[in-house]
């Protein structure tokens, strides 16, 4: 079945006002976009943030008549919402599968792979496989601070050792840690629907026996290396649960860190850490640290 499509530029238009009323036009999907290349992650519970220029594009059955809506909107919005208004016809697609069309598998480091679930297996034999497929909790593999979480925890010897994934999103983490030789891992977040989304992983990767889960508010275990990918202000702010969560001597890897950010949070750390070095990729970074045995002096 076709569609037809209404794009309209947000221009500071109220975003919950447009899209209620997209709905009461018609409106089967209601979708906002970044016309910029501005990076937004990982929102705080009930929090709606979206981009300085954002785009909303509504998606109708072809049945409704294009006009008809675009009067009601009028109607509702005014004409100047609707002034950059574009509209076009969208043939029907298997929509499910539409996000497999851009991803391949993707290596992380010498041997580490991750690869949508229905992807051939890399070719080599030795390699360690992570299969996860895009869904509601934050970590593929695509965006630059998972994967140089992922290049980091690929470069360790976790043979047997303890991991903690604060702020797990999909588990991608914490399973990269398990397939690669890790004893158990720890996913913690404040979100039910991202300890729900690791749970499914760890299971599709053979690994759920090995995994943990709890809310970010509970005691953190012990770990020989603890990894954050989260946001900078937020590494700030549990930087003394994390200093006590890792063991003496333990690995800390600390990501969603923009460049411009990396002096603040090294700052943060550098009194039970030793700074090991700072990876970056695009305008994030990844630090990597190790537990000192003794505060700095």
């Amino acid at each position: 079945m076709p569609f037809h499509e209404i794009e309209i530029p947000l221009a500071g238009a109220d975003p919950q006002a447009l899209e209620s009323a997209l709905a009461d036009a018609g409106a089967i999907a209601v979708s906002f976009f970044d016309r910029g290349d501005e990076p937004i992650l990982e929102p705080r519970p009930g929090e709606f943030r979206l981009w300085r220029d954002t785009l909303v594009r509504a998606l109708f059955d072809d049945a409704l008549d294009p006009a008809t809506c675009l009067c009601r909107l009028t109607a509702v919005l005014g004409p100047r919402i609707l002034a950059g208004a574009k509209l076009r016809r969208v043939a029907d697609r298997a929509w499910e599968r539409e996000w497999l069309v851009d991803w391949s598998p993707l290596r992380f480091g010498p041997r580490l792979w991750v690869c949508p679930s229905s992807a051939q297996p890399p070719a080599d034999r030795d390699a360690i496989v992570v299969r996860l497929d895009p869904g509601l909790a934050f970590g593929t593999g695509t965006h630059p601070t998972t994967a140089l979480c992922l290049e980091a925890l690929a470069a360790l010897d976790l043979r047997g050792k303890t991991v903690i994934d604060y702020g797990c999103g999909s588990g991608i983490l914490a399973i990269a840690a398990l397939k690669l030789g890790a004893a158990r891992a720890h996913a913690i977040d404040i979100d039910p629907q991202a300890l729900a989304a690791a749970a499914a992983n760890a299971a599709a990767n053979g690994v759920a026996d090995r995994l943990r889960r709890a809310d970010a508010a509970a005691v953190l275990p012990g770990a020989d290396c603890v990894v954050a990918n989260i946001l900078a202000s937020t590494l700030i702010e549990v930087r003394e649960r994390l200093a006590a969560a890792c063991r003496a001597g333990g690995d800390l890897l600390l990501s969603g860190i923009l460049v411009a950010q990396t002096d603040a949070v090294t700052a943060a750390y550098r009194e039970t850490f030793a700074i090991v070095g700072v990876a970056r990729r695009e305008d994030w970074c990844c630090i990597r640290a190790r537990r000192r045995t003794e505060p700095a002096s």
